[in-house]
């Protein structure tokens, strides 16, 4: 149980382990997530399910492979049911993302749907209205880049050519941020 590895946030507790990211410890792009899921949970390995698939496909026609990125979520453990993260298990977990975003320092930050983009951008605003707009992640002297974009989740729910359309014209912005090739 998490509990043993990761006792800071008691309603986390029925998740089997946690779940703190992966990628390169000098990664120059960050993919922040809400929080594991049930394949997430079994594996300990984040975004590894059907929507961890669409966004390697989006990493992959950004010109990158996944072993080039860091892919992480504000919760470390599964949510029971999988429901939407409270206040207080995100106040548990966000020690953990802050000293990760620190010691990678990316260039840039690319949040996954409404839950992670209001808390990297400290706003109540919408995914719908965010997504596609250059925001800042600040900690310190430490200014980073975010670009809000839609959770691979909701894309497979609503694989509308609209989108799609508007997720590739998101991550456009940082493959030209970053000055990278496409594959």
């Amino acid at each position: 149980r998490v509990e043993a590895a990761f006792p800071y946030c008691e309603s986390l507790s029925g998740a089997s382990r946690p779940v703190f990211g992966e990628g390169p410890a000098d990664a120059r792009l960050v993919f922040i997530g809400e929080a594991p899921g049930a394949r997430e949970d079994e594996t300990g390995r984040p975004f590894v399910g059907a929507a961890g698939e669409k966004l390697d496909q989006i990493i992959g026609a950004m010109g990158l492979d996944r072993e080039q990125v860091f892919i992480t979520n504000i919760l470390k453990a599964r949510p029971r049911e999988n429901r939407t993260p409270t206040i207080d298990e995100i106040e548990a977990c966000v020690p953990y993302l802050q000293e990760q975003l620190r010691l990678i320092r990316p260039e840039v930050i690319i949040t996954l749907g409404g839950p992670a983009t209001k808390f990297i951008l400290q706003t109540s605003e919408g995914i719908t209205r965010l997504r596609g707009r250059w925001g800042a992640w600040e900690d310190g002297d430490l200014r980073i880049p975010v670009m809000p974009t839609f959770h691979p989740a909701y894309l497979l729910r609503n694989y509308t050519t609209e989108t799609r359309k508007q997720m590739w014209s998101d991550v456009q912005k940082v493959v030209e941020l970053l000055g990278l090739a496409k594959k």
